[in-house]
Formats: structure tokens, C-alpha cells, sequence
């Protein structure tokens, strides 16, 4: 709500007057449009499998702390709670304070090959993760909290790639995207994380059933996928 009524009031016209008005497409024909622009469409494809496999990790840790913690759903899910507010304070601090500095100082497309390394890292190591105990204060100064230090330092990371890839990319999309195409080509973008919201919890809780790290590992491959190809495309730039 708060967004709409800033929108509605404070925020201007994003579309240049001097702009050319864009062509109007039927919808299908829209997205192949923009997809296939080299680079405008590979940032599409990389931020659909990045949402993809961030809403795989979203949708399945709860179930999997679990399985490899032995925890019942109650204590799964006051833990599931402290680790998501884990995960959204570090994102906070990336995106608040620091994703200016880093995007001046790297740049755009290194920032974006670096986020999508340390997505991959840490969704390889969660599953692997293993305990015997609830995650309290105290238990992290005892032994058997060391599973929890890693699980931490795991889902730290995480929380830096995945915050990491999203602003320096659209940033980078809109400075790709034609003046007149601008909001075509993000809407087309948004349209995509929004499939992927869709699809990649569908897939996850499916497929943890039979194999808890599969979502994990398929997210690992997709994600070093996605890097190759960005960087291959803008290596140039890297």
C-alpha cells in the first residue's frame, strides 16, 4: 500500500516525451521480442532461474531443517522463522547500505557474475548441513551447535548473492533497453521472476520428497548455468 500511494504521488514519469512511442505486441510476440535481444534477453533468463532457484531454497527450508536436523514442525518452524529474519536482515543491510558502493566500485556485470558464485556455493552446502538439536542462543556456544554456525554462515551467504543480483541487474537491463522499451522489457522481466515463483516451488516440494538435496543441487547447476552464459555474453564487460 505504501508503495502504491508513493508511486501514485511522488514518482514521475519514467518515459522520456522526446521518446518514440513503442510498438504494441501481442503478448508472446512482446516477450520474443525482448528475448531476442542478446543481452537484454539473457539478463531475463538469468533473473528467471535466479528467482527459480531462490524459490526453491524459499519453499523447502522448513521442510528440510526437518529432515536434517530431526526436528518436529513446531520446532521447525520457530526455526524456520529466526533463520528467514537471519536471511532478511543481511539482504536489508546489502540492499540499503551497500549495493551503491559495490555496483561504483565493481560494476554492474562483475556483480551479477559474483552474486550468481555465491548463490551457487551456498545452495550446494545447505542440504549437507546436518544436527541434532533446535536453533537456540544458547545451543550455538555449545558443541552441538556447530551445525548451526555453518547452517548460518551458509544462509549469510546466500542472503549476499541473492542480494547482489537483482539491482545491479535491472539496473542493467534498463540501461540496455531502449527508452521507448523500458517498461515492455521490465515487465517482461518481472513476468518472468513471477513464473518462477510459481514453478520453482512446484519442483522443489516435489522432488524433496524423494531425494531433500535434489531442489538444492539442481538450483547449484542452474545457477553455475546462468553464469557461464552471462559471462560469456558479457565478458567484454567483466
Amino acid at each position: 500500500a505504501a508503495n502504491f500511494i508513493l508511486a501514485l504521488f511522488v514518482l514521475t514519469e519514467s518515459r522520456q516525451p522526446s521518446s518514440e512511442p513503442t510498438a504494441q505486441r501481442p503478448h508472446l510476440e512482446q516477450w520474443l521480442h525482448i528475448l531476442a535481444h542478446p543481452k537484454v534477453g539473457m539478463l531475463v533468463i538469468v533473473f528467471f532461474l535466479a528467482t527459480f532457484c531462490f524459490s526453491c531454497f524459499e519453499s523447502t527450508l522448513g521442510l528440510l531443517i526437518i529432515e536434517n536436523f530431526n526436528l518436529n514442525i513446531a520446532e521447525s518452524t520457530k526455526t524456520s522463522v529466526k533463520l528467514f529474519v537471519f536471511c532478511g536482515l543481511i539482504s536489508a543491510t546489502v540492499q540499503g547500505g551497500m549495493i551503491g558502493r559495490l555496483v561504483k566500485k565493481l560494476g554492474e556485470t562483475k556483480l551479477i557474475t559474483l552474486s550468481l558464485i555465491f548463490t551457487a556455493i551456498s545452495l550446494a552446502a545447505i542440504p549437507f548441513i546436518k544436527g541434532n538439536a533446535e536453533l537456540t542462543g544458547g545451543i550455538l556456544l555449545s558443541k552441538s551447535g556447530l551445525p548451526w554456525i555453518f547452517m548460518l554462515l551458509a544462509l549469510a551467504l546466500l542472503a549476499v548473492g541473492t542480494s547482489l543480483t537483482r539491482p545491479p541487474l535491472f539496473g542493467l537491463l534498463s540501461n540496455l533497453t531502449p527508452a521507448n522499451e523500458q517498461g515492455a522489457t521490465i515487465g517482461v522481466a518481472q513476468s518472468a521472476g513471477s513464473l518462477a515463483r510459481i514453478l520453482g516451488p512446484i519442483f522443489a516440494t516435489t522432488t524433496l520428497h524423494y531425494v531433500p538435496a535434489l531442489p538444492y543441487l539442481t538450483g547449484t547447476i542452474l545457477i553455475l548455468v546462468a553464469a557461464a552464459l552471462f559471462t560469456n555474453r558479457f565478458r567484454r564487460q567483466i
